[in-house]
């Protein structure tokens, strides 16, 4: 099985992050859930947001790199959102990487270096409307990376909201997400046969 490592988002480790990785265990996948946020969880984005703000972005990410220095080399990394910065980060720049699940994001390649890196297989996710991934270049990202990397996906889901793969979350799309949590198992499913070929 597949070992990842999953990174929450802006609201903090919500109990849909908590979720959403306890179904992943459940189809036999290990998986880790470090707190970027020391134990704070926040009702809006906004208040998070000005958490990250006033914690900085480097110290988030660098949370993440962290977490990721006690675990194997051989992980796929999950982001959501907030979280894609370290899970992208870490899958473009530490060896052994598995895969990598960009989930409502999606940075330009070249902000953690130059190509995507050979071998490590990506899908992204996110809403055609939402106002973050579609409105602020991440889409754009996301289709750069697609049409340059050897195995990457792009998955664009009918819809505006941001967060929907969240269930304890107002945004939550209960249609999108599961498609999303099919997928996404299928991936982990493809990473494990690989690995064992």
């Amino acid at each position: 099985m597949a070992e990842v490592l999953v990174f929450h988002h802006g609201h903090g480790l919500t109990d849909g992050v908590r979720g959403f990785a306890q179904r992943l265990r459940r189809a036999g996948h290990t998986v880790h859930v470090p707190d970027l946020f020391e134990g704070r969880v926040f009702g809006s984005l906004d208040e998070g947001m000005r958490y990250v703000r006033e914690a900085g972005f480097g110290t988030i990410t660098a949370r993440g790199t962290a977490a990721a220095e006690v675990l194997p080399a051989d992980l796929v990394y999950l982001g959501f959102s907030l979280g894609v910065m370290p899970a992208q980060k870490l899958a473009q720049t530490r060896p052994g990487a598995q895969g990598a699940l960009l989930l409502e994001a999606c940075a330009p390649v070249a902000e953690f270096g130059g190509a995507w890196p050979s071998g490590v297989p990506v899908q992204i996710h996110g809403m055609d409307t939402d106002p973050f991934f579609a409105g602020e270049g991440d889409a754009d990202a996301a289709r750069a990376l697609v049409e340059t990397a050897t195995d990457a996906e792009l998955f664009l889901y009918s819809g505006d909201r941001h967060l929907f793969t969240d269930d304890s979350l107002p945004s939550y799309d209960e249609q999108a997400a599961k498609q999303v949590g099919r997928r996404v198992l299928d991936f982990l499913d493809g990473v494990k046969q690989a690995s064992t070929t």
